[in-house]
């Protein structure tokens, strides 16, 4: 009896041992195949789950949440000794690369043997690149399918992180559009509704920004979420899943030029390593593929660029089909491109990436190492210490806030003074250092990003690239930096003196917020909210002993008297929630300048503002926009659609945005009307040439300075076609800074020097307005910093790039520049609330 009983558990153990071996795959899951329709994202997350609970080599990790509420995930997958130490081998890795955290785990010694390479997949950065998610499915199905012999080979010294899906809002969005529409056979014809996206697409999140520039600036709450795990591990090879043209076969590394000159030679060299290795497998397939072609490695904020410049292998894999592809499509071959194609492909990349990471682990570790430690000991480019004034603290708590998300040190402060290139002025100087100014060593393990965040001058090998050249933090921030060949070593940590500071006085008759920063646009639209009256000094003052620049906000006791909770309660608290410098008056009568019952002070309203979307609109632009309202102001923002323009209600309103985009039927008589009654139109970007001779509105394009005719190259039409590229880039502008003069004695320039520093995306610059207001032109020997051709360069000279033209009682601001270019041109966004809330009133 007691065998017999013995044999039955033998054979339950059997059972369930054999059981607890079986996964299910993706399709036996779904139901459904895998490839013959799209995934909804939770449905992705419900397979991820399943696979977490059936199997000991996988961990989840849920990182975030979407705006949408849609959850951010992370699979970790390993052998079984790693996944039991999981912490551990981050530690060590942080470790390697010089970045302490509290834990015993020692790097003194030699590698551990036991140490696994770190291979980080990234899927679905943008939303219609669909076939990514699906990939994924497959891929994490295969490392953890206990019959696949190869995999479990690689787990043994590799860990592999994937993120299924970075950008679920946008994936949903793109099928949500699909599903619904597409016929029970795939329409493969390219023109047919399956493969036409309304607007705004799928590509980008629920702002309409664009996730894969944005991994270093981290404006969206998915890549701060995303990065500040990836910096808490720093994997050593990351790949990035995408898709490109339906046109276009399959593109993996070895990247194109330029390549940024801080790229290491190994970064460069394992980059082809893994190429090679997917070669190998796609020429068994007969698939084809390209290389060292189009995507570059230079802009700091894409999937493959920033993991780069934090000690990574970074790579880029694009897929032909995108949001055109769905299930099926003919190409210009007559080929018919299926996803079922597209997940094979984008499946058999990952795994080679992770073999080719498992048969070069030692040395990947080994070369992590070494990257982290000469970052140390020996950092790239001529500057050791970069030193940031302390004048504005709300700019300074805004850049530190940066830093800090990248993982950059830095601190205040410094026992000694340098001779240091000062970005104002371009020119070297000796400069003391004040207790109040940031400082930043270049000896540290983030250097290489560092160098690259505040190169002043962006080297660029290849001038057909494929982003922006230029971005230096302190132009792009526009506070004043200076970048020191000395090393210096900062004397604090953190500053004594918070960014917030608010003087008491019993009784005040007003209080006062100088104008430069958004911290202050912050507090402005928080006291609009709320129905606190607010005006603005259109010139500088003086109160005691403190100075106040035009554009500043005086908040009177007089007619907020009966704020609830009391007025000086509930004035310092909104201050202190905004982070703001905010100064009692214990008098209306100031020392230097109008007092304030001058009509100089002016009462701002609280306007009702109207931006324009749809299909006219560009998305990214609109998303800037959208996004710069609801998250970063708090203040409300109605949205009409361009297709909507006839049905305005023009009292309503008082101002209308138009973003970057493609409009027509400007010339509408009624708006003119109400500009004229004192509406305000905000024309950005490429909207401004659409007002270019249309009744009422004065903007006029420049125009180009002809040559004589015995001037001209009688051969110069006879050009290479092998050089087509080539001549094309005389006439590119990938993205370059050029200073502004600015009369900043006007609400648009309101908070600023004379000057500002713009991203320059394109050749347009218009003549100088002959009855309005040229605010913001640019002279002869403008340019700073990027990429410029050269006939473009001829033409950026002396132009308008932001002006105001007063039409009636209304007003129109143009603003040729985006001044919120994907929200990281933080010294913008103070331009733009000038042009929203200071001008006109």
């Amino acid at each position: 009896m007691k065998k017999y009983i013995f044999l039955i558990v033998l054979l339950i153990a059997g059972i369930f041992s054999v059981q607890a071996q079986q996964i299910k795959s993706p399709s036996e899951f779904l139901g459904y195949t895998l490839g013959n329709q799209f995934t909804p994202h939770h449905r992705v997350v419900d397979y991820y789950k399943y696979l977490a609970s059936v199997s000991k080599h996988i961990q989840l990790q849920e990182y975030g949440k979407t705006n949408e509420g849609r959850p951010l995930l992370l699979a970790f997958v390993g052998s079984d000794t790693n996944m039991s130490r999981l912490d551990e081998i981050r530690t060590y890795n942080l470790n390697l690369a010089g970045i302490k955290e509290q834990s015993s785990v020692s790097t003194s010694k030699d590698i551990s043997s036991e140490q696994p390479v770190v291979v980080w997949l990234s899927y679905n950065v943008h939303g219609n690149e669909s076939v990514s998610t699906e990939a994924s499915l497959q891929t994490i199905y295969e490392l953890l399918n206990p019959a696949n012999q190869r995999t479990k080979a690689w787990l043994k010294n590799t860990l592999v992180v994937i993120d299924p899906c970075l950008n679920p809002d946008g994936r949903e969005r793109y099928v949500n559009f699909y599903n619904p529409i597409r016929n029970i056979v795939p329409d493969a014809l390219p023109f047919t509704r399956e493969h036409l996206e309304p607007w705004p697409g799928g590509r980008a999140n629920h702002y309409y920004f664009d996730l894969n520039r944005d991994w270093a600036w981290q404006s969206q709450i998915e890549s701060q979420q995303r990065l500040a795990v990836f910096n808490k591990w720093l994997p050593q090879v990351h790949v990035d899943f995408h898709e490109q043209g339906v046109d276009e076969p399959y593109y993996f590394a070895p990247a194109a030029e330029p390549y940024h000159q801080d790229i290491s030679q190994w970064q460069r060299e394992f980059q082809t390593i893994i190429g090679k290795n997917n070669a190998r497998y796609f020429d068994e397939k007969g698939w084809m593929y390209f290389t060292k072609e189009r995507f570059d490695l230079l802009y700091p904020s894409y999937g493959d660029t920033y993991p780069i410049y934090n000690g990574s292998v970074g790579m880029t894999f694009e897929q032909g089909g995108s949001g055109r592809a769905g299930l099926a499509i003919i190409n210009s071959e007559g080929d018919t491109l299926t996803l079922k194609n597209r997940i094979d492909h984008h499946f058999t990349t990952g795994l080679s990436a992770i073999e080719a990471s498992s048969k070069n682990a030692e040395r990947a570790l080994n070369e992590f190492k070494n990257y982290f430690s000469s970052s140390k000991t020996n950092p790239p480019g001529e500057y050791k210490s970069y030193i940031i004034r302390g004048d504005n603290p709300e700019k300074l708590k805004s850049l530190a806030t940066l830093l800090q998300r990248n993982g950059i040190e830095f601190g205040y402060g410094s026992a000694k003074g340098a001779l240091a290139f000062n970005y104002f002025t371009r020119k070297s100087e000796n400069i003391k250092v004040n207790k109040m100014d940031m400082v930043i060593s270049a000896h540290q393990p983030k250097s290489v990003l560092l160098k690259v965040l505040f190169e002043p001058n962006t080297f660029v090998s290849d001038s057909a690239t494929y982003d922006i050249t230029a971005w230096s933090l302190p132009y792009a921030h526009g506070i004043q930096a200076f970048a020191s060949k000395e090393s210096l070593s900062p004397l604090m940590n953190t500053l004594e003196v918070q960014a917030s500071t608010i003087s008491s006085l019993p009784n005040p008759v007003a209080y006062v917020a100088n104008w430069n920063s958004l911290a202050d646009v912050k507090f402005l639209a928080e006291l609009l909210r709320k129905n606190i009256k607010v005006r603005y000094s259109e010139i500088a003052f003086e109160s005691g002993g403190n100075r106040f620049n035009a554009g500043s906000l005086i908040i009177a006791r007089n007619g907020n008297s009966n704020l609830d909770g009391g007025f000086e309660k509930v004035i310092t608290e909104l201050a202190s929630k905004s982070g703001i410098t905010l100064q009692p008056l214990s008098s209306a009568f100031v020392d230097k300048g109008a007092d304030l019952g001058s009509d100089k002070v002016r009462y701002i309203k609280k306007p009702r503002v109207v931006v324009v979307s749809g299909e006219a609109a560009s998305s990214l632009a609109f998303g800037e926009i959208w996004h710069f309202f609801e998250q970063q102001i708090n203040y409300p923002l109605s949205v009409v659609r361009s297709s909507d323009l006839n049905r305005i209600d023009w009292s309503s309103i008082d101002v209308l945005i138009l973003p970057n985009g493609k409009y027509t039927d400007l010339g509408n008589d009624k708006m003119l009307q109400w500009i004229r009654s004192g509406g305000k139109l905000i024309a950005m970007d490429a909207a401004v040439s659409q007002l270019v001779g249309l009744k009422g509105f004065d903007i006029k394009n420049k125009e180009e300075a002809k040559k004589e005719d015995k001037e001209m190259d009688p051969y110069k039409a006879l050009k290479s076609y092998e050089n087509r590229e080539r001549e094309r880039v005389q006439t590119n502008i990938p993205g370059a800074i050029y200073k502004v003069d600015l009369d900043n004695t006007h609400p648009l320039a309101f908070g600023f020097p004379d000057f500002y520093y713009t991203l320059k995306l394109d050749d347009n610059v218009y003549q100088y307005l002959t009855d309005a207001w040229n605010v913001g032109v640019i002279k002869k020997d403008n340019y700073v910093s990027g990429f410029v051709g050269s006939k473009v360069r001829k033409k950026l000279s002396d132009g308008l790039i932001f002006g105001v033209q007063e039409i009636g009682n209304g007003s129109v601001v143009y603003l040729a520049d985006d001044p919120l270019f994907r929200s990281f041109w933080e010294n913008g966004k103070l331009l733009f609330s000038n042009a929203v809330f200071m001008v006109g009133h």
